[in-house]
This record gives structure tokens, C-alpha cells and sequence, in this order.
């Protein structure tokens, strides 16, 4: 009785797998922080990809992991054709060709020596203008790797505008961006920076959101309608349900939620403890950034979730 009455359902197609692959290596390597998550190889990439399709997983965001010793102050590797996300792109889309949505995430963090979204200026603060032109090339290496969709993360202004005129200078109108239009600046963050391998000393609050704040984020929203989103993301997911239920109740585009590395790490490491039923509870939060309004959910969880639910489980 209480299935068939459900006012919110979960399905495989709701879910995106964020996936993580890393220059120079031959096996997988696991991420401590994130038990069960690992860097890829391109091999083991490819793999998860059809792992995930097969599961009914409607996309992937892949984000790269370069060699240390390629990262410089301007992130060139991520706008290198040959760069390992450029790399994954072109390997991921040959395997599953359009049957699962290749995302990439578009931001220079991964690939700066100092670990900022951002080039830095003479006084070391991120230059907003001088970074959104490293954004409009990276758009356009991405998309002619095979990106089906580009998920600009660094929270530069105007970058959602930047992005789409540079994609459309070079014919590639179809190609989608999902605007990350309110990521906080979150202690949730800290597996992640690990997963990628971050350099980043200090933290990112003077171009991420501040947590206390409500009316920035509409802001933003705005912003990035303007400016041609075509999906707009809340980023963390569960302590910003609120944030996700205002966006996704004000615009008539798709909205994503992003629940990331801290929110994992903390039900796997209770789960481990015997504190928690960890199926219920991947499924109980999952369930609740549905509710809250996203029609789609970057989770770790995606394949096994979406298997799950394939089979009648969770």
C-alpha cells in the first residue's frame, strides 16, 4: 500500500554517475576517503561506463586526474586536446556512443599547480575575466572530445555565457550545458579533493556561495537563464534541500543536485560503524533530493542504485 501510494518515486533514469580517471596509472586506485570509489584507468573507465548504461543510468560526469607533474599555473593540461579528460571523453563516447550522456566537468581545478577553479592575478586572488577565457577553450576541447553535455563548476561570473558562445562560434549548438548555478562553499567538499588529487591550499569562498545566504543563489539562477543554461545544479545536495526546492519550483528547466563525496563518505563510514541500515539510507536520501525537486542526481551510488532498483531491491 505505501509503494502504490507514493508521492515520489526514484528511477534508474534519474541518476548520474560522477567518475573519476587518472593519468599514468595501470589499476585502478581506491580513494580512502570514498570506500568503494576509485580513480579510474581508461580501461577500468570504459568499463563503468557500460556498467552504468546497462543499469539504466542516464549519464556520466567525468572528471580527470592529470600527472602532478602537468599541472602549471594556468591549468593548460585541461585544454590540452591530448589531456586526460579530453582522453576519457573520446574513449567513453566510443564505447557507448549516444546511449548514455557524456558529461565533463569544466572547471581548472583539477589541472592548476595552486588548485584554485581559476587563473590567479599578481596579488594571487582568482582573475574572473582572464579565467572564462580558459573556460571558453576548455568548452571547446571538450565538446570536440565527445562532451554531449559541459558542466561549468567554478562559479566564475558571466561563464555560462562565455561558455555557450565559444561552443557556438565552433558549431556545436547542440552540445548542453549544466550550469553548477548554486555551489556553496561547503565542508563536504573534502573526499573530493582527494579523488582528484586537489592542490589547493586555503579555500574558495570568495567565489563559492556562502552557506547562510538564500537570495545569492536566485541571483545566480537568474544569471545563468540569462546567459543560455540549459540544466541548472544545486551543489552539496542534502544540506541545501531548501536551495534545491526554491530553484527547482522557479524555472522551468531541467534542475540537478549533486550529492557529493562528504555526503557519501559519512552513510559509508556509519554503514561500516553498524550504526546505520546503509541500503535504507542510501535510498531514504536519494529519495528525499528527489522529492525536494531534482529530476536529476549526480551520486556515487548511481549503478548500484539504478541495479537495485532494476531488480526490485532498495
Amino acid at each position: 500500500m505505501r509503494r502504490m501510494v507514493a508521492e515520489t518515486r526514484l528511477s534508474p533514469a534519474d541518476l548520474i554517475l560522477p567518475a573519476f580517471v587518472r593519468e599514468g596509472i595501470t589499476e585502478p586506485v581506491p580513494i580512502q576517503a570514498m570506500p568503494g570509489v576509485v580513480q579510474h584507468t581508461r580501461d577500468t573507465l570504459r568499463k563503468a561506463a557500460v556498467e552504468a548504461l546497462e543499469a539504466g543510468v542516464s549519464g556520466i560526469m567525468l572528471f580527470g586526474v592529470p600527472e602532478d607533474a602537468k599541472k602549471d599555473a594556468a591549468g593548460t593540461a585541461g585544454t590540452d586536446p591530448e589531456g586526460i579528460l579530453q582522453v576519457a571523453l573520446r574513449d567513453v563516447r566510443a564505447e557507448v556512443g549516444d546511449e548514455l550522456v557524456v558529461m565533463s566537468d569544466l572547471c581548472l581545478d583539477e589541472y592548476t599547480d595552486h588548485g584554485h577553479c581559476g587563473v590567479l592575478d599578481a596579488d594571487g586572488r582568482v582573475d574572473n575575466d582572464a579565467t572564462l577565457e580558459r573556460y571558453a577553450e576548455m568548452a571547446q576541447v571538450q565538446a570536440d572530445a565527445g562532451a554531449h553535455v559541459v558542466g561549468p563548476s567554478g562559479m566564475m561570473d558571466g561563464q555560462v555565457g562565455v561558455i555557450r558562445d565559444a561552443l557556438d562560434t565552433i558549431g556545436k549548438e547542440d552540445v548542453s550545458i549544466l550550469a553548477y548555478t548554486a555551489k556553496y562553499s561547503s565542508a563536504f567538499y573534502g573526499p573530493f579533493r582527494e579523488a582528484v588529487g586537489s592542490s589547493l591550499k586555503g579555500d574558495r569562498k570568495t567565489y563559492q556561495q556562502d552557506p547562510a545566504n538564500v537570495r545569492e543563489s536566485m541571483r545566480e539562477l537568474a544569471l545563468d537563464l540569462e546567459e543560455g543554461a540549459d540544466m541548472v545544479m544545486v551543489k552539496p545536495a542534502g544540506p541545501y534541500l531548501d536551495i534545491l526546492a526554491k530553484v527547482a519550483a522557479s524555472v522551468d528547466v531541467p534542475v540537478a543536485a549533486y550529492q557529493i563525496s562528504g555526503e557519501y563518505a559519512m552513510v559509508e563510514a556509519a554503514a561500516e560503524k553498524g550504526w546505520i541500515d546503509r541500503e535504507r539510507a542510501i535510498l531514504e536520501t536519494l529519495t528525499g533530493i528527489r522529492r525536494a525537486g531534482a529530476q536529476m542526481i549526480l551520486t556515487y551510488w548511481a549503478t548500484e542504485v539504478a541495479q537495485g532498483l532494476g531488480r526490485g531491491g532498495y
